[in-house]
């Protein structure tokens, strides 16, 4: 019975092309905004680390002095030298990284190439498998090398294809500026999107950075750091003892037990600190997971979700526009409904035969506006956002669009099947 109502909607939709191609066009246009938009937010607000991200926590602390104090005051996003190393060196944590981020000199062995500047990742030897970065050649460092503040360096699979062609650079030199160091890993292709470990530094959906460091060495070796700093309290130019927040801090607690006992330490540590006269307002910690942090920070833009709202309110105009069109081309069927209807058909058969005509039309209107999601998701990448490369349709957006088009259709066509499906035999019979 399905296959007989296709082939009906097909003859139908054939015989008045000009008003099946307006609501094809309708509905194409209002998936084609709505998806491109969707898409962007899909991407934008995803987990990064899918199955690990419940397990990875941020931890803050109130460091700061009584001046400008309010209590409903959120604690700094970031801990100082101080407190970072305690945390680290505490091990309270089933894994720990202590991290900020900076840019390196690199100067390339081949003449060919000229000296530049990446971004690098100073941090600490958990980085790597608590974020389940991939590694194509080599290994991680190992937490002996953070504490003897080993020379040696992860780079990145991007870095690794312009400085060596691509091939296993493990225990090759890179040089940084004067310094040299040796390296033991080559990541491979890895971007969790958003950058969630840092999104201060170079904003939420940056790239990876190219150059990994202990940060025990790159201290030592003094290289640069450039995220977020506040400071308080006078100036200090040494940062392992000045009251500034810099430096971020991610653990991982495998159970709601742990991280319950680690926000418990967290309280306990500020309430040493502040009897030992470091801290002076009053104790407040937040331990929030990965995805909660991701939330406080708000870091989906707002102007996307504004977007995405004013598209599924284009695309509800598109549908109001599309109910008019289907009543019209309906209720000019009368005729041939009215004698379905005295030949024996229930009204619930022309229902669903009218249903399956308005569906036929939605998965037009879905292939339709499938190709102008494409070109909108194009237009998205050309725009300077840092997002913007990573506005790509995956499978699970482009069921979406047909589920979409399909749904919207049926739903548009409720109340004109529905009002045709009232239509009395007796009087189109006569009118014949």
């Amino acid at each position: 019975m399905f296959g007989y109502y296709l082939d009906m909607a097909w003859h139908s939709l054939r015989r008045n092309r000009m008003l099946t191609a307006l609501m094809v066009l309708a509905i194409a246009l209002g998936i084609g905004a709505s998806m491109t938009t969707l898409t962007v937010l899909h991407v934008l607000s995803g987990d990064p680390l899918p199955g690990t991200s419940q397990t990875l926590f941020y931890p803050q602390l109130e460091p700061r002095d009584m001046d400008g104090y309010q209590p409903a005051d959120e604690p700094p996003d970031q801990l100082t030298w101080i407190d970072g190393m305690n945390l680290l060196r505490a091990k309270r944590a089933d894994r720990q990284a202590l991290m900020t981020g900076g840019t390196v000199p690199v100067q390339p062995v081949q003449s060919s190439v000229d000296p530049f500047y990446s971004d690098a990742r100073y941090t600490t030897a958990d980085f790597f498998p608590m974020f389940k970065a991939p590694m194509l050649y080599g290994r991680a460092w190992s937490a002996t090398d953070d504490d003897s503040k080993a020379r040696v360096a992860v780079i990145s699979s991007k870095l690794n294809d312009k400085l060596f062609s691509g091939k296993d650079s493990t225990g090759q030199t890179l040089q940084l500026g004067d310094d040299a160091v040796r390296i033991v890993g080559v990541l491979d292709r890895w971007r969790p999107n958003p950058h969630f470990y840092d999104i201060n530094i170079s904003g939420s959906y940056a790239p990876t950075e190219d150059v990994f460091l202990p940060l025990s060495t790159a201290r030592d070796l003094k290289l640069t750091n450039n995220g977020m700093m506040n400071c308080w309290g006078g100036h200090n130019e040494h940062l392992e003892s000045a009251p500034c927040t810099w430096l971020q801090f991610w653990v991982q607690l495998d159970s709601p037990a742990k991280a319950a006992a680690y926000r418990e330490y967290l309280t306990h540590y500020s309430q040493e600190q502040k009897a030992l006269g470091r801290f002076q307002r009053p104790v407040n910690v937040r331990l929030r997971d990965l995805m909660g942090w991701l939330d406080y920070q708000k870091v989906v833009p707002s102007d996307v979700r504004l977007q995405t709202w004013l598209a599924f309110g284009f695309l509800l105009v598109c549908l109001v526009n599309t109910v008019g069109l289907m009543l019209a081309k309906f209720m000019r069927r009368a005729s041939e409904l009215g004698v379905r209807r005295a030949l024996g058909a229930s009204k619930r058969a022309l229902f669903a035969q009218l249903l399956v005509e308005s569906g036929v039309i939605g998965l037009s209107g879905g292939i339709c506006g499938l190709v102008l999601a494409f070109v909108g998701l194009w237009l998205v990448r050309q725009r300077p956002s840092s997002y913007a490369a990573l506005a790509h349709l995956d499978m699970s957006m482009l069921l979406t669009t047909f589920l979409l088009a399909i749904g919207a259709s049926l739903i548009a066509g409720l109340l004109p099947a529905w009002r045709a499906c009232q239509i009395t035999p007796a009087l189109q019979l006569k009118s014949n």
